[in-house]
């Protein structure tokens, strides 16, 4: 097998172990990780927008796509997630006043549409991740580990707060890292997407990248800002407050990695 392609598997893989991050708090009772997550939510939020505003629009700008067509992007992205909020919300209603019948089993829909939301999300993120590092790894080896470090120090504190997201959705937390595993080995359908059409995919790229920003600013906007306006305790607000800028901070400090 040639090296690079051996490099860029190698990578994704290694990228796609940190989803399991939310593996360390299996010993934590769930009850005791619930009772601080509205402190999740705010890091959450700053950390979907940040990386909105301070990662995925700059990279999608600046490849030069044109300007109507990036902004159409992003607003597909928050469109699309809008509709898929829409369906989801229906058909958790649906499920929540189905009526049975004596003797039938039925099936009542326990977690939040914003978990789906996340996964989602998280899979076309990742799934471009995968082709940015396939195309770096095509240019150069040094390239394609420069690339790799910077994704994977972006994406601890994304798959945390992902993680803590999916616990708040209703998911638990065995449930929460399956999905969580399973939007992150997305990214090898971004690599054998550019293996299989190379150039084109490259095309692609900077349209999928801004209508992630969409997906992520509709996310932090229509359900996690929503979350924290619910809160009326002066210090726990205080608290959240800081964690969206703690969050953004974050998305921030790693601007220079990149």
């Amino acid at each position: 097998m040639d090296s690079v392609l051996i490099y860029t598997l190698v990578s994704v893989l290694g990228i796609s172990v940190v989803s399991l991050v939310g593996i360390f708090t299996l010993s934590v009772k769930e009850s005791v990780l619930r009772s601080g997550m509205y402190l999740f939510i705010g890091l959450a939020a700053g950390a979907l927008l940040g990386d909105a505003f301070i990662h995925l629009i700059p990279e999608a700008f600046s490849a030069g796509i044109e300007g109507v067509t990036f902004s159409v992007a992003i607003l597909a992205g928050i469109l699309t997630f809008f509709i898929l909020e829409k369906y989801l919300r229906w058909h958790h209603e649906q499920s929540d006043h189905t009526e049975c019948k004596p003797g039938e089993m039925c099936y009542v829909e326990k977690t939040k549409p914003l978990g789906t939301l996340i996964i989602v999300g998280d899979g076309v993120h990742n799934f471009v991740d995968g082709a940015i590092i396939a195309a770096s790894y095509a240019v150069s080896i040094p390239l394609g580990v420069a690339t790799t470090i910077a994704v994977f120090l972006h994406e601890v504190p994304q798959e945390i707060s992902d993680f803590a997201l999916l616990l708040h959705s209703g998911f638990t937390k065995v449930r929460a890292l399956f999905w969580n595993l399973a939007s992150a080995l997305v990214a090898f359908l971004g690599v054998f997407a550019f293996l299989t059409i190379g150039e084109r995919v490259e095309m692609v790229e900077p349209i999928a990248v801004a209508f992630t920003a969409g997906g992520f600013i509709y996310i932090a906007a229509s359900n996690l800002v929503p979350e924290l306006h619910g809160t009326k305790h002066p210090g726990k607000s205080a608290v959240e407050f800081a964690a969206v800028i703690v969050g953004m901070a974050v998305m921030f400090a790693l601007l220079g990695i990149g």
